[in-house]
């Protein structure tokens, strides 16, 4: 009974309360906003759980309506706020299809697409609207493209949050969806969950932007960039470590097998040895059959340090008296052939002695002038040309100090759509007037020993023409396997060298099948790449093949297809006339080189 009274005069003083409020909206006292806001958090929930809070009501009712601290005001007030949620927020589809749903409450698959289902059909056609209200939820939706962003709300939410929530969301979604269709969704699916958790918390906004939301779910850290590059650090010493050891592994293997045949030769010895009375020797010190110190093979070193392990070798024990006689032992001969045959070089006997060896010194010219030219090239599988692009340098290289005044004359050829770009301390005007390149300062003088860039050139074109090699490639699946035809076809302005033509193939466990190939082929398994090498590409070989099998796979886990290769001839028809000292007596000797070097080579 006194429960009873109680709701009927809680009933009574809403009334009171919602009229007042009504009043004060019409007569201006309050806008719409704080009507709303007020009147969406009116206690109607006390009228369904009365049973519970009817027991935390004072006596005095005068008292609970007064007094705004009371613990069951604020109770009161909680369970207002939980009620005034955002149940889901979706993006759907015209036809009802769910993509992409997040819950804030505890629902169940099949009411959550219940709901969902039945929203297309409550939307009007040619309404203006963009909420729709049932019995127990409320739609607040904006279309986007061919899809809807969808809020589902219980009717005591207040709708102008609501609204604010929507244009967020409908902020945040392109920010992680470029494409706004059903597949593009599909792709991002977990991102725009994540984003929705951030802007939304337990059904209610946060006070947040689309640029924090995009902070939040990045979540980087200096700390953990600065971790990674650590641990990266330790492992990239760890395995110089090991490369080391490895390498001093090897050698002292390659050194007991050597003492186990009876002989000890260092790696880095000049010339094949000789064994005689007094030990081991070098024959490149001892006589002109050997190599000299400039032979190639490395500088000559002391080896009476290997003297007493050389005592200790294989070879039989001569008589006393008779000496050691080398090449006259049948014994001898074996061990001296089984060298030969692992690739040790060696000498029969002592070879006549026709005077001290002299060593050859390199020729090197004074002045050495490059050309060199990087080639950037991307082609489209399909055919067709997407970027060419060529750089290049003229470097000159002075090797005596009495030769750093100079001038270098030079020829240009029609070198269309070339752009031509010279050091800032040459003399421009001289160059564009007289083509020479020399020093603005006279006074001044290039660097010995040091190559110096003088001038730079540049070529772009779309011109499929200028392409030195194309490169097709030809997929295709046959039951559960893949055959991929590649084939090139080489320019005939340019003789090619050190072709490589790497593929990018599918994980596999085995290596491919090589069916046929006009060259040398090789797979490497760590990077799951299969190269195609040719040494030189002429005129008796400017096109080519290769096919193989792999297991089934998409035909875009073949490219990017990288090609590399070098070549002595260059674009730009550039020559150099003659090098001539500042003072203009004479001319300077000099020698130059042409090359012509891949950047990037890509077919995508």
């Amino acid at each position: 009974m006194i429960e009873t009274q109680q709701l009927n005069s809680l009933r009574g003083w809403l009334e009171r309360q919602n009229n007042i409020l009504a009043i004060d909206m019409h007569k201006g006292r309050i806008n719409a906003r704080e009507f709303h806001s007020v009147y969406s958090r009116a206690p109607f929930q006390f009228l369904k759980d009365h049973d519970h809070h009817a027991r935390t009501f004072p006596s005095g009712r005068k008292s609970f309506l007064n007094s705004a601290s009371h613990p069951s005001a604020q109770r009161a007030s909680i369970d207002y706020r939980s009620r005034m949620v955002v149940l889901a927020a979706s993006i759907i589809t015209k036809t009802g299809k769910a993509l992409v749903s997040r819950q804030f409450v505890e629902m169940t698959r099949i009411r959550i697409e219940g709901l969902l289902a039945a929203f297309p059909k409550l939307v009007g056609t040619g309404k203006q609207h963009t909420y729709v209200e049932t019995e127990n939820v409320r739609y607040v939706y904006q279309p986007i493209e061919l899809l809807y962003l969808l809020l589902v709300t219980n009717r005591q939410s207040n709708i102008l949050e609501d609204l604010e929530m929507l244009r967020l969301l409908s902020k945040i979604v392109p920010e992680y969806c470029p494409s706004l269709d059903e597949d593009g969704i599909c792709k991002v699916a977990f991102e725009l969950i994540f984003a929705f958790d951030e802007a939304i918390s337990l059904g209610h906004k946060e006070n947040v932007t689309v640029t924090d939301v995009k902070q939040y779910i990045e979540m980087e850290s200096h700390e953990e960039r600065l971790h990674n590059m650590i641990v990266q650090s330790k492992i990239n010493e760890t395995k110089d470590i090991m490369k080391r050891k490895a390498s001093e592994i090897d050698k002292i293997k390659l050194e007991r097998l050597k003492m186990d045949k009876g002989t000890f030769i260092p790696s880095t010895t000049s010339g094949p040895l000789r064994f005689d009375s007094n030990g081991f020797s070098d024959l490149s010190s001892s006589g002109g059959g050997g190599f000299g110190s400039n032979s190639g093979f490395g500088s000559s070193i002391d080896l009476d340090a290997y003297k007493p392990k050389a005592r200790t070798s294989s070879l039989p024990t001569p008589a006393k008296g008779l000496g050691m006689q080398l090449g006259k032992g049948q014994k001898t001969n074996q061990i001296l052939q089984s060298l030969k045959a692992e690739g040790e070089m060696y000498v029969d006997d002592v070879l006549p002695n026709s005077g001290p060896s002299k060593p050859s010194a390199v020729a090197l010219d004074p002045i050495v002038i490059a050309l060199e030219e990087n080639l950037a090239v991307i082609l489209k599988k399909d055919g067709g040309l997407e970027s060419f692009e060529v750089r290049g340098t003229m470097s000159l290289l002075i090797q005596n100090q009495d030769d750093t005044q100079l001038q270098v004359q030079i020829e240009n050829g029609s070198n269309q759509n070339f752009q031509f770009k010279t050091h800032p301390l040459i003399d421009k005007k001289l160059y564009l007037d007289e083509n020479i390149l020399a020093l603005r300062d006279l006074t001044k003088s290039f660097q010995a020993g040091t190559p110096s860039g003088i001038l730079k050139w540049r070529l772009q074109s779309k011109q499929e023409s200028l392409v030195p090699l194309n490169i097709n490639c030809w997929p295709s699946i046959s039951g559960r396997e893949s055959i991929v035809n590649i084939e090139y076809e080489a320019s005939r302005a340019f003789d090619l060298q050190n072709v490589v033509v790497s593929i990018p193939l599918p994980a596999l466990r085995d290596s491919p099948v090589v069916n046929q190939v006009d060259g040398d082929w090789r797979y490497d398994s760590r990077k799951s790449i299969l190269e195609w090498s040719k040494e030189l590409i002429d005129d008796t070989n400017r096109s080519g093949s290769m096919e193989f099998v792999v297991p089934a796979a998409d035909s875009t886990a073949f490219f990017p297809i990288d090609v590399k290769f070098t070549a002595s001839t260059i674009y730009c028809d550039i020559k150099v006339l003659a090098v001539v000292p500042s003072s203009g007596k004479g001319t300077l000797k000099y020698s130059g080189s042409r090359q012509l070097l891949v950047d990037s080579y890509q077919v995508v």
